[in-house]
């Protein structure tokens, strides 16, 4: 592998510190239902689980760092170091030891296999799980997609995994197309949700009372928002005027455009369907049997939550669109600001889905 020294003056500061693999590490654990007193709580399993991903993850940062001293032709030279880690995190999914959650584990791989290519169980099988995991993949979109970067330098002869992110590796479209892949699968999920109202309001002679799936389309038609965003972000990265058929400053403010689409309707559907709240329903909105714009179940006592988590989301869903844009990438300074909007945006899906079982739970 070659690794000229004349790139090391291109690591920015925090790739010293925290190169592109050790900033992708998903952990997304599903148990099922509990038959034993005797057995562990799912939080307790959960947190067992977490403790047992995240000891070796923190001696594998402590050895790279003792290793490295922050020097930038060192952290270029021990990529094994971080990529052994994410190896041993995929194998742990697959060990058939009882003692780390296999039943849990193995139904996430069952889980994770299923929605991979759209698929959704019906509703007495687990439909309402499918659906949180798949959702839950859009806000690794970009983790995803820096998973593939970190593994395609890794096995480049030009490259080093742990070097500054080049984030063409593979092509200018691999990585769009990859970060892509989870808004297809919950695009999927919704016409198979659209078809099954369909055939059901078919059955029924139309008197079902279940509507004609529109919910389903309108849904469908959120996801679909996202790819003009990541299709633009990628012309603008490798911007050629005679294929492009635009000036660069049009084609960003189309790009903008869809960026504020996607963000406004995500952060819409989060809060009047998601979560049930009628803060933009002018019928309910007043209702006096709850809170302005809120609704009249809630587990949490305190409304300054659901306003909090109002105001929070819709900050946060307008910064993760941004991040979905390759483009920012260019900018070497920005490789701590990238890691820490991949984190708020898990924060912000962790927040999303108590409302959303929330919201499940009441209905």
């Amino acid at each position: 592998m070659d690794l000229d020294v004349e790139v090391e003056p291109e690591l920015d500061p925090f790739s010293l510190f925290l190169p592109l693999p050790y900033r992708d590490v998903p952990a997304l654990v599903h148990y099922p239902p509990r038959h034993s007193s005797a057995s562990l709580s799912h939080h307790h399993s959960t947190y067992r689980l977490a403790t047992l991903l995240s000891i070796p993850l923190g001696l594998s940062l402590l050895f790279f760092w003792t290793i490295t001293h922050g020097q930038a032709r060192l952290v270029v030279q021990y990529e094994i170091i971080p990529q052994l880690y994410l190896v041993f995190l995929f194998v742990s999914f697959l060990l058939p030891m009882n003692r780390i959650s296999r039943t849990g584990r193995f139904r996430f791989l069952s889980a994770l296999k299923r929605v991979s290519v759209g698929g959704l169980a019906t509703a007495k099988d687990g439909k309402f799980a499918d659906i949180l995991l798949a959702d839950v993949l859009t806000s690794y979109a970009k983790v995803f997609g820096d998973m593939f970067v970190s593994a395609c330098m890794f096995f480049s002869s030009r490259h080093s995994s742990t070097d500054k992110p080049d984030r063409f590796c593979g092509g200018q479209y691999v990585v769009p197309l990859i970060i892509s892949i989870p808004s297809l699968i919950r695009l999927r999920q919704c016409l198979i949700e659209y078809l099954r109202v369909r055939r059901q309001d078919g059955k029924q002679g139309g008197e079902g009372g279940s509507g004609w799936g529109g919910q389903h389309l309108a849904n469908a038609l959120k996801y679909t928002s996202a790819f003009p965003v990541i299709i633009l972000s990628a012309l603008q990265r490798g911007y050629d005027p005679s294929n492009a058929g635009m000036s660069e400053a049009g084609l960003f403010r189309l790009w903008l455009f869809f960026v504020f689409l996607n963000s406004f309707y995500s952060f819409y559907w989060d809060v009047a369907k998601d979560w049930d709240l009628s803060i933009f329903d002018p019928n309910e909105r007043d209702n006096p049997e709850h809170p302005y714009g809120l609704r009249k179940n809630m587990w949490f006592r305190s409304r300054g939550i659901y306003y909090g988590v109002i105001a929070i989301d819709l900050l946060l869903r307008c910064t993760w669109s941004f991040k979905l844009s390759p483009h920012l990438d260019h900018f070497n300074d920005l490789e701590g600001g990238i890691f820490v909007m991949e984190a708020l945006e898990v924060l912000r899906r962790w927040i999303w889905i108590f409302l959303r079982v929330e919201t499940e739970w009441g209905q």
